[in-house]
């Protein structure tokens, strides 16, 4: 009895600690972007304002993932709690040069930290991208985050109503940062798929699929 007890323990003082690493390095990341948030502020180049205010919104997706994983007991993360976190700060840079809305639709379950990590970023780096491109100066419109579940897979579509794909769109050929570490970390991280495509009714779908084996 001693020893089973000892052993839980020690497991509840390793739970502690992690929960406790992962909430410093949330702090830290958090400060990391308050710093290049105020080096893009004291910058007069348009190019590197710009540079530096995407890494904030990426280095505070991270930090979401880590909020989460502070309070979480078993390493696996919320995504729909951190999806509805990450959604109003991408609605505010959408209200900067337009009126678009940003909503979640669809439940999308518990991920390892290991998926979670690089899943939060490609959904934000998907929703810039739509918010950057589908619409014009001043337009109004909706970017939807849709969670579909079937049999053996969870899709997670970004949808937009906004102006549609270039003629002569290729997901290979895009040659924009985003969608390149969107790219590399669907490939690298989890072991997915992704596509692009004008969808039903107007605007672009991009569809991230998952093995269902992968999600809680």
């Amino acid at each position: 009895v001693t020893e089973v007890r000892n052993r839980d323990r020690a497991l509840l003082s390793k739970d502690a600690t992690i929960r406790e690493i992962h909430h410093r390095v949330k702090n830290n990341l958090q400060t990391v972007a308050a710093l290049l948030r105020l080096q893009a502020r004291r910058s007069g180049n348009e190019e590197v304002r710009t540079a530096l205010t995407e890494s904030v919104r990426r280095v505070a997706s991270i930090a979401l993932v880590h909020d989460t994983l502070s309070m979480s007991v078993d390493e696996q993360v919320n995504l729909d709690d951190v999806i509805d976190r990450l959604v109003p700060m991408m609605a505010d840079v959408a209200t900067v040069n337009n009126r678009v809305r940003v909503r979640r639709e669809g439940t999308m379950g518990e991920l390892s930290a290991e998926l979670a990590m690089p899943l939060v970023m490609v959904l934000a780096e998907l929703v810039q991208n739509a918010l950057e491109h589908a619409f014009a100066p001043g337009a109004s419109g909706s970017v939807v985050v849709r969670a579909e579940r079937s049999a053996g897979w969870l899709d997670v579509v970004v949808h937009d109503d906004g102006a549609g794909l270039p003629a002569g769109f290729t997901l290979d050929g895009a040659g924009g940062l985003g969608l390149e570490i969107v790219r590399t970390l669907v490939d690298a991280e989890l072991d997915g798929s992704l596509s692009v495509h004008p969808a039903d009714g107007g605007g672009t779908d991009a569809q991230l699929r998952l093995d269902r084996k992968s999600v809680v």
